[in-house]
């Protein structure tokens, strides 16, 4: 199985400045399910997502995150394969958008947990395999996570190259016969034995992105 790198780039900008409708007031809703450690957004969010023009994605029905493939595989049904490959993005407030947040929160305090967000980039790659004897597990499940974006931008060129160069099904293989070391781990340490065995640097992610 071997990847193909998209064209995407984050987004570089770390705010959204335009308000929504004005005859609009937010409730208990609008800010429910807030998600403080990862991506995905709450109704509120995606209200400012769409007067800002940028489009994200559904990917559980109660689940909207600004995300976009970073690479794509091939489409098969044995052996390594994506299970995704992703970059996300979460924004902060400035300007009228910022200004029409503090107006509403003080009526709604929740409103308080956008406006002390930090913006923040992420990457997520998993390549999972499978194969005809009933074998399943994760090859590498690697996620990073920062607020400043020339560090993830720089993380991200820095893992690209690796990552094409890797030919996965031999190396689940490989991993597969050495399963005795590390299948009876948790996630964490599963995580830290294969970064290892890849040779790369270990995770970082969900990272709390309240000021």
């Amino acid at each position: 199985m071997k990847l193909s790198l998209t064209n995407y780039e984050f987004n570089i900008s770390p705010v959204w400045s335009k308000p929504i409708n004005h005859n609009y007031t937010p409730n208990l809703q609008d800010v429910e399910l807030f998600d403080q450690n990862g991506y995905d957004l709450t109704p509120l969010e995606i209200k400012y997502a769409v007067a800002n023009g940028q489009e994200g994605r559904w990917h559980r029905p109660n689940h909207y995150a600004l995300k976009y493939d970073w690479f794509i595989g091939e489409n098969v049904t044995t052996g390594a394969h994506i299970n995704h490959a992703l970059c996300f993005e979460r924004k902060s407030y400035a300007g009228e958008a910022r200004a029409q947040l503090q107006a509403f929160a003080k009526t709604n305090h929740l409103i308080y947990k956008i406006l002390k967000m930090r913006a923040k980039w992420g990457l997520d790659i998993s390549i999972d395999y499978v194969d005809e004897k009933g074998n399943v597990f994760e090859v590498l499940h690697w996620e990073w996570d920062g607020f400043d974006y020339n560090e993830v931008y720089d993380k991200k060129k820095q893992i690209e190259p690796f990552l094409l160069s890797v030919d996965w099904t031999d190396a689940a293989q490989k991993m597969l016969a050495r399963k005795d070391e590390w299948h009876h781990l948790g996630f964490f340490e599963q995580s830290a034995w294969k970064t290892k065995f890849f040779g790369i640097e270990k995770e970082r992610f969900k990272m709390v992105l309240w000021e």
